[in-house]
């Protein structure tokens, strides 16, 4: 406030005026947001600097000018500096015989001014000057802050109230009007009277001192008990129109909390889906790996039964060529048992030494073989293996080729229809791109390098294989000669004693009996072993089959959680787009890469599955979150529709009780 005292001071100077010393002492210590100056005879400079003040001050929001014997000027001046103040609330102009040009300055002011809600007017003789009456009146029609106004003996006649009803029908805001003391009779009384039904804000009306009839006053406070219940049941439903709309944000809150923590809890849910879809891709490789060895076993005993069953073929037939030799022997030792029993008993010790040696050499010969035999088998089936798989690399290498070719074909297609877009963004883009293409390119040798050796040592590997072999078969060639020579020596010699060997073949056919219970034997065993064995391949069968159930429900999961990669999606995309982008200007140089985009647009088509399956999931979760924000919705609207019908209600319960009110009842008619 000690500003304003400067700044009054000040301007009272420049205009060549000194301030007046009964103002100063008002503004040395006024209370705070007060100014009263009742009383004081205050001069126009006083007046016009007052006004400017007005003009910009806001810390006042009470101004007191009651009884200052204000000039006409000095009037005009004070109220044209509070048009465009927006912070006095309470204005007293009391006891000042304001005139014409101040009266029409009141209306101004009612007509610029927004901020004053209070306006004393009492003893300014207003209602003498009828013309600038009828303007303040004109401007209180159209004011919309003003609630109380005094113009207590202001001379108002019956015209002037005329022109106040006419306002009060037009104005919505004024809610007390004091005229006592006026002139307004009864032609006033009756035009008061007829505005109240339009006028709804109005609800005390003063008019005692006006030579109004009774039953006009009695009219006009019935209007203000109506007004008054009509204020107290708009309060009752603004205050609850304000409790159901903060209920109605409560909700609304809690509607967003439950979104959030909703939205929350999706996000958790996502976290531990991948998590857990990491930890079933573990899973599924540790079980893919567990597969793949019991898929190497069962080879093994597949091999192994057909081993057992090779041997068990081998030993029937020996079985059966040794019953037929049986069958034989003993046709021919009934035929010559008698005629060569004395030579038998004779060379019977030379011939079983040379038998047991020959047997011997036979039996060692014949495992030799088999042995031999076993090799080059298992030679061969490595042989095949490294050459199914080498014929394997070599069709994924042509197929990888074939299909390189291909996407390096439609990437050249799509690089010419994304040329127009990307001159733009290539400048921008050229450094980026550099570093893309020399990383993709480093990679890609490095993969290339790597195929290169893995086919480099699988030739080598297979090279190597051929020449064991080789060695293997020429040696068991050698070998078999050797055997076949042997053999033939054994069977010219057993020829050439054939007569000295069938005086011993009793014991021969002894012999021979004990080897074929002997073989017989062997098969049961080995039967029961090939039995074993089959049982043991049905339960890893079975094994495998569970292995392969779990393995595709796993696989299931994992797809199912694969869903939630749309973010890497997305990035990807963009990163693919922009490679693109990139790649466009650079054309010319990127013909060893082309192959390499076609790989990045086969992980793109991956990825933009897998994206499709979570646009659906996430389609999905958004119409349930829409539907449970329809189900939110229509619960507030249902809240809304109960508390409009309690409103209505309560409006139909008030109009019913007052049209059934005795104070209607006693109201004179229209």
């Amino acid at each position: 406030m000690e500003e304003f005292r400067h700044c009054y001071s000040r301007l009272c100077r420049e205009s060549g005026a000194e301030p007046q010393d009964t103002v100063l002492q008002k503004l040395q210590e006024p209370p705070r947001g007060r100014l009263d100056l009742a009383t004081q005879s205050l001069t126009v400079d006083t007046c016009r600097a007052l006004g400017k003040l007005l003009q910009k001050e806001a810390l006042l929001t009470e101004l007191i000018l009651s009884d200052c014997m204000l000039s006409e000027e000095g009037a005009t001046l004070l109220l044209q500096g509070l048009c465009a103040n927006t912070i006095v609330r309470f204005l007293d102009l009391k006891g000042n015989n304001l005139q014409a040009a101040g009266t029409e300055a009141l209306g101004r002011l009612l007509r610029q001014n927004k901020s004053i809600q209070s306006l004393t007017l009492e003893w300014n003789n207003l209602g003498t000057w009828e013309d600038a009456f009828a303007t303040f009146c004109g401007a209180l029609a159209g004011n919309g802050t003003l609630r109380q106004l005094d113009l207590r003996n202001n001379q108002i006649s019956h015209k002037g109230a005329e022109e106040l009803a006419l306002a009060l029908t037009c104005n919505a805001s004024l809610q007390q009007l004091d005229l006592r003391w006026n002139n307004i009779g009864l032609l006033g009384g009756r035009a008061l009277v007829n505005s109240l039904p339009r006028n709804r804000a109005l609800w005390r009306l003063e008019l005692a001192g006006n030579n109004v009839p009774g039953d006009v006053l009695r009219a006009v406070e019935q209007g203000m008990d109506r007004n008054r219940e009509r204020q107290t049941t708009s309060r009752e439903n603004r205050a609850r129109t304000h409790v159901l709309s903060k209920e109605v944000q409560h909700l609304q809150e809690e509607k967003s909390r439950q979104f959030l923590d909703l939205m929350e809890t999706i996000d958790k849910q996502r976290k531990e889906m991948a998590r857990s879809g990491r930890a079933s891709a573990a899973r599924v490789e540790q079980l893919q790996e567990a597969l793949n060895e019991r898929h190497s076993v069962i080879n093994a005993l597949k091999a192994k039964l057909q081993m057992a069953e090779a041997a068990r073929a081998l030993s029937e037939q020996k079985a059966q060529s040794l019953g037929e030799l049986l069958a034989a022997a003993e046709q021919e030792q009934q035929s010559l048992a008698q005629r060569q029993a004395k030579e038998h008993r004779l060379e019977q010790q030379e011939a079983a030494e040379r038998e047991s040696k020959l047997l011997r050499d036979l039996s060692a010969a014949n495992e030799k073989n088999l042995l031999l035999r076993n090799q080059v088998d298992e030679l061969e089936r490595k042989v095949r293996s490294r050459q199914e798989q080498l014929f394997l690399a070599r069709q994924e290498l042509s197929s990888a080729t074939a299909e390189l070719k291909m996407r390096a074909s439609q990437a050249e297609e799509r690089l010419e229809l994304e040329k127009k877009r990307s001159r733009q963004s290539l400048e921008d883009l050229e450094q980026l791109r550099a570093k893309e293409v020399e990383h993709v390119t480093r990679h890609l040798e490095e993969s290339e390098r790597a195929m290169q050796e893995r086919v480099q040592r699988l030739e080598a590997s297979r090279l190597s294989l051929e020449e064991e072999l080789s060695r293997v078969k020429a040696a068991a060639l050698s070998e078999r000669g050797q055997a076949e020579e042997e053999l033939i020596k054994a069977k010219n010699q057993v020829r050439l004693e054939e007569q000295q060997r069938l005086a011993h073949l009793e014991e021969k056919l002894r012999l021979l009996a004990q080897a074929r219970d002997e073989a017989q034997s062997v098969c049961l065993q080995q039967t029961q072993a090939v039995a074993d064995a089959q049982a043991r391949a049905g339960q890893l069968g079975l094994q495998v089959e569970g292995l392969r159930r779990r393995l595709e429900e796993l696989q299931q999961e994992l797809s199912s959680k694969d869903q939630e990669k749309v973010a890497e999606v997305s990035r990807v995309r963009v990163e693919l787009q922009e490679q693109n982008g990139r790649l466009q200007a650079e054309l010319g140089a990127q013909e060893a890469l082309r192959e390499k985009v076609a790989a990045l647009e086969r992980r793109l088509k991956v990825i933009a599955s897998d994206h499709r399956e979570a646009l659906l999931d996430r389609e999905s979760e958004n119409a349930s979150l829409r539907e449970k924000l329809r189900l939110k919705e229509a619960e507030i609207a249902r809240i809304r529709e109960e508390e409009v019908q309690r409103a209505s209600f309560l409006q139909n319960a008030v109009l019913a009780y007052v049209q059934g009110s005795p104070l209607r009842a006693m109201s004179p008619q229209k």
